[in-house]
């Protein structure tokens, strides 16, 4: 920082047109990739050790521990192989999910341009090496530590590093050699980003040598945070614990008192403690959110926060940047206006015929060539720059202007950067007789006051072309110049005004049906934009948002929150036209506070705040800055809005299917309590044994759980409202659903048990057998149950799974083994049934599917008359 710019450069051996493939590829041999120490990957035998630290896993292994010491070894063995089973699953799942969550990290790799041979390319950080000279504009994140050789009005926010907020104007002059980080203007460090302006800059230290990199040796590793879900998750397994031990210790007394072992009722209410909580459920969660998180990333949709996923199931407002995102950000430079003309000119006739740019016309295109930072490459290659100044280059250049000419004629000498506020640019040349040209650009309304030689009635007429052209649905900009002697001290005062041209940008294809879809599902799209009201509403119209109410970012700025005709207004916004970042900002905000849940698109450095606040900040993988990108939960790598549907309708499908197995795994894990508890209280027998609680826990649970973790959507999956925010996972209508499936699958189990033993006349050894494969079976075929209750029956989501009928096969073969195989038999103590006992375990085990039937049937009845439709969210 304290030599100068060329001795640097000299010292890294790093020429102006860029290292050579070779050098670059000797220097990273040489000192390695730019790449900061990772968190590594959780090794095998770490991930094996995490399957036992559960409460759940160290009840059984008590349990099994009390069998040895009553030498009852034949249960301590069977203990064992159920714990080392369900460790052995939890391994092999979260093995593959961590390892999914970890390829779809490398998808957001970032990308710097760089110039190498003379050629600047795009190439991913990581391979940055020391002498390489990068290019740098606003939004970018700087990607190793660089000493600046070109500065262009460059800033830089470097409060990653030095904690101050404001942005640091930086500079190509040399400082101080004892400066400290904060005060070092002629370096930009990694993890920085830039917010305004642009340069260049040689790489002087990458990877662990940064600044950054120092940094990180300093700080110790973080502790995983747990995503929303999994907090859900957790409380619900804790509620469950507490309930469970206390209905499993009265249980135990009830069994002492009437006249049990105590030995069998320690392990029986052992077992149910571990069987009413759902041990498989984090396991299941976290295949389907892995599943879900690869499906969206082939959809082109990338989600770096885990906690997004939930959220996006609840999303009620999508606040869209219209251009690239509705639009296909391919400005074509349509109309132009210029003063002295009567009407407007239809350009591509006017090139088409050969017509060139002369008079008027040849100010107004002149203008906008100059006042532009784009590039045109030659033979065919693809331009550069931001989408609107190619319009104006590639139009000027097709009406006849020579872009080559006017250059070599016109040098630059200063620039001032595109403000969002002010909503205009200026750049000034200066010719080789020193004569100085300004040439600027901006919205009419930014424009039209600057210049002074325009009466108030000129403006006013222009003003009204203005909105003529805006309300064909065209991207207008006003462009304006002075010419002078020397350099102007403000290049905005004294324009003269040289006219109009609109530029058209085409909707995306599928936009359309995409925000129509969103309509359906009762998520309101709110579009937003830079361009005019009147602009933002034909567009609006065109690709299907209603824009019944459109609302610029200042009128938005003056609004009271919390008044109630302010609120009504926020629910009802279609269009924010003139909408500022900071505007956009307070748009999110005020949209929470009225209790939405709001997902936010944005690309620039400036949307970072934004992305930022929403509960779905969604940046553009294609044309959004790296800072945007880092702001945000979710990264659309197409830039295109249909695959904001895509993720919703994703995450709306996790959530309802981690709901739906939960509810499953519930309804299961209660009727094995309610069994046990109904045949104590009413028998003082044990109609299922310890051992074949453990089993059913591990078999009937997890197999047909991991399947329904995997169901496809149900046909009204998009056409439900929005799931409110912060609702639980289980709702009370799921909780008292799943207690009634649990009590009848109880009543079930319990009618096969007292009929085989008072009609069939079979003991009570006998007897359990026939209890332990009805429950089985009726908890199997209690899956059916789990579709919505407004689907058809026969033809949800579940019935339609194929994954649900190859767990169902799974379960059943592993039961006919158990009863099958003398040596399992054994263990689980049952005996072959019969032809009378095959009969009364269908029988009794087809009565939870019965029930939920006949309770559809009635339900069904009983809509016309109280006019309630069950598909929608209470």
């Amino acid at each position: 920082w304290a030599l100068p710019a060329d001795d640097v450069a000299r010292d890294l051996e790093s020429p102006e047109a860029g290292l050579g493939q070779p050098e670059v590829l000797r220097r990273r041999s040489l000192y390695g990739a730019n790449l900061l120490v990772e968190q590594p990957s959780l090794g095998l035998w770490t991930l094996w050790a995490r399957q036992f630290k559960s409460l759940l896993v160290v009840l059984l292994l008590v349990a099994a521990g009390v069998s040895l010491a009553l030498e009852d070894v034949l249960d301590a063995v069977a203990i064992g192989v159920v714990v080392m089973v369900n460790a052995a699953i939890g391994f092999f799942t979260e093995l593959r999910a961590t390892r999914s969550m970890e390829g779809l990290r490398k998808l957001t790799t970032t990308f710097t341009r760089v110039r190498r041979a003379a050629e600047t390319t795009r190439i991913p950080s990581g391979e940055l090496v020391c002498g390489d000279r990068v290019v740098l504009e606003a939004g970018d994140l700087v990607p190793a530590d660089l000493r600046i050789v070109l500065a262009h009005s460059l800033q830089a926010d470097e409060s990653v590093l030095t904690g101050e907020s404001s942005p640091v104007q930086k500079r190509q002059e040399p400082v101080a050699a004892d400066a400290v980080l904060a005060d070092r203007l002629s370096m930009l460090y990694r993890g920085s980003r830039i917010t305004a302006g642009g340069g260049e800059g040689v790489v002087c230290a990458t990877g662990m040598s940064s600044e950054l990199g120092r940094i990180s040796h300093l700080v110790s590793e973080a502790a995983d945070q747990a995503t929303p879900l999994e907090r859900k998750l957790d409380r619900l397994g804790y509620r469950l614990v507490c309930v469970t031990l206390g209905m499993t210790l009265i249980l135990g007394v009830i069994g002492v008192l009437k006249g049990q072992p105590a030995m069998l009722m320690i392990q029986t209410c052992v077992a149910l403690a571990v069987a009413a909580i759902p041990e498989g459920l984090p396991v299941v969660a976290t295949i389907a959110l892995s599943r879900g998180l690869w499906r969206m990333a082939r959809e082109n949709v990338v989600i770096s926060r885990l906690s997004a996923v939930e959220t996006l199931g609840a999303t009620g407002v999508i606040c869209a940047d219209k251009t690239g995102t509705l639009t296909e950000n391919r400005l074509t430079l349509s109309v132009a206006w210029p003063v002295g003309e009567q009407q407007a000119l239809e350009l591509m006739k006017k090139a088409g015929g050969g017509g060139r740019a002369n008079g008027g016309l040849g100010d107004l295109l002149l203008t906008g060539l100059l006042c532009n930072n784009a590039a045109i490459h030659e033979e065919g290659g693809e331009s550069v720059g931001d989408p609107l100044e190619v319009a104006l280059l590639e139009g000027a250049v097709a009406s006849g202007i020579e872009l080559a000419g006017v250059l070599a004629e016109w040098e630059r000498m200063d620039e001032v950067p595109f403000d969002a506020a002010a909503r205009r640019m200026a750049v000034v040349h200066r010719r080789s007789d020193g004569e100085c040209r300004v040439s600027a650009k901006g919205a009419a309304e930014a424009i039209l006051p600057l210049c002074p030689e325009l009466q108030p009635a000129e403006r006013e007429l222009w003003q009204e072309c203005n909105e003529q052209l805006a309300r064909r649905g065209l991207r207008v900009i006003a462009l304006a110049g002075a010419m002078s002697r020397q350099a102007p001290a403000d290049p905005f005062h004294g324009l003269i005004f040289f006219g109009l041209v609109g530029l058209i940008d085409p909707a995306r294809p599928r936009v359309s049906d995409a925000v129509g879809e969103c309509l359906s599902a009762g998520i309101r799209v709110t579009m937003i934009t830079g361009d005019q009201p009147a602009t933002a509403e034909a567009i609006a119209r065109q690709i299907g948002i209603p824009a019944e109410l459109v609302v610029t970012g200042g009128e938005l700025a003056k609004m009271d929150i919390e008044s109630s005709r302010a609120r009504a207004l926020l629910d009802r916004v279609d269009v924010v036209a003139r909408a500022t970042p900071e505007q956009k900002l307070r748009l999110v905000r005020r949209l929470q506070e009225a209790g939405h849940v709001v997902a936010m698109t944005g690309d620039g450095v400036n949307d970072a705040p934004a992305l930022k606040q929403a509960d779905i900040g969604i940046a553009m993988g294609q044309r959004g800055t790296d800072v945007a990108r880092e702001a945000s939960a979710m990264v659309l790598l197409d830039d295109a809005f249909p695959s904001i549907v895509v993720a919703v309708r994703q995450g709306r499908l996790i959530f309802n299917n981690i709901r739906m197995f939960v509810a499953y795994l519930i309804s299961c894990n209660f009727s094995e309590i309610l069994v046990v508890w109904f045949a104590m209280l009413l028998t003082g027998h044990l109609p299922i044994l310890p051992l074949q609680i453990l089993f059913l826990n591990l078999v009937t649970d997890v197999f047909p759980a991991l399947a329904l973790g995997v169901s496809p959507p149900q046909e009204d999956l998009m056409k439900q409202r929005p799931r409110p925010r912060g609702e639980p996972i289980l709702r009370n209508r799921d909780w008292w659903r799943a207690g009634w499936h649990g009590m009848v699958i109880a009543v079930a189990t319990l009618g096969a048990f007292l009929w085989a033993k008072h009609h069939l006349g079979f003991s009570e050894e006998e007897a359990v057998t026939t209890s332990f494969l009805t429950l089985a079976l009726a908890q199997l075929l209690h899956v059916f149950n789990m579709a919505g209750p407004g689907m058809p029956y026969f033809r949800s989501g579940v019935v339609r799974n194929p994954w649900v009928w190859g767990a169902i096969a799974l379960c059943l073969l592993l039961l006919f083994g158990c009863v099958a195989v003398p040596v399992f038999a054994e263990v689980l103590s049952l005996h072959q049934p019969g032809i009378e006992e095959i009969l009364a375990i269908c029988l009794f085990s087809l009565m939870p599917v019965a029930c939920e039937l006949v309770v559809r049937m009635l339900r069904s009845l009983a809509r016309p008359v109280f006019g309630k439709d069950s598909r929608q969210p209470e």
